[in-house]
């Protein structure tokens, strides 16, 4: 089954900080919603750029996407 890694950027001097923090609630929303996912992190990319992402299914990409907004996606391979 094919994985999509859902990518949020953040950009700024709190980047890193608020990227961290966004997987607390990405974290928690797998948690409400009950989905059998358990992939997800945060990278720092440099001082003014970090992500928080979730690997999802295709079978839960949509309902995620329409739900999280995320800014991009990108195949994982993982």
């Amino acid at each position: 089954m094919r994985k999509i890694k859902l990518i949020w950027d953040f950009r700024g001097p709190a980047a890193a900080k608020t990227a961290e923090h966004h997987e607390i609630h990405l974290k928690e929303f797998i948690t409400i919603e009950k989905l059998p996912l358990n992939i997800t992190g945060f990278t720092i990319l440099n001082d003014m750029h970090a992500i928080a992402f979730m690997v999802v299914t295709d079978e839960h990409m949509v309902a995620v996407r329409d739900a999280l907004k995320p800014h991009r996606g990108e195949l994982y391979e993982g």
